[in-house]
């Protein structure tokens, strides 16, 4: 039972921190647009390994925050406190 904990552990490798996934969540919401991946490495504060970055924007993606297209990243995740706000604005039909 054991090896098959250390198989998966080994299998998984690295994972990324919290301040990382943080940190590259801020910079692609602070963008505001379609942004490369060379040019996301450029804008975050601390330098990231490629294989890291590359974790961090696969479970971005998969989580719905992000979507990646031919030109780059684009941010498009809504925060709740958001969606009512603009609910409020809006007109009931």
């Amino acid at each position: 039972m054991n090896e098959n904990k250390t198989m998966a552990i080994d299998k998984v490798g690295h994972s990324p921190t919290l301040n990382t996934v943080l940190m590259v969540e801020y910079v692609l919401k602070k963008s505001g647009e379609v942004i490369s991946l060379a040019e996301l490495k450029r804008r975050l504060p601390k330098k990231v390994m490629h294989n890291t970055l590359i974790q961090v924007i696969n479970y971005l993606q998969i989580s719905g925050k992000i979507i990646i297209g031919t030109k780059g990243i684009l941010w498009i995740y809504t925060e709740r406190k958001d969606i009512e706000n603009l609910m409020k604005k809006g007109v009931e039909i």
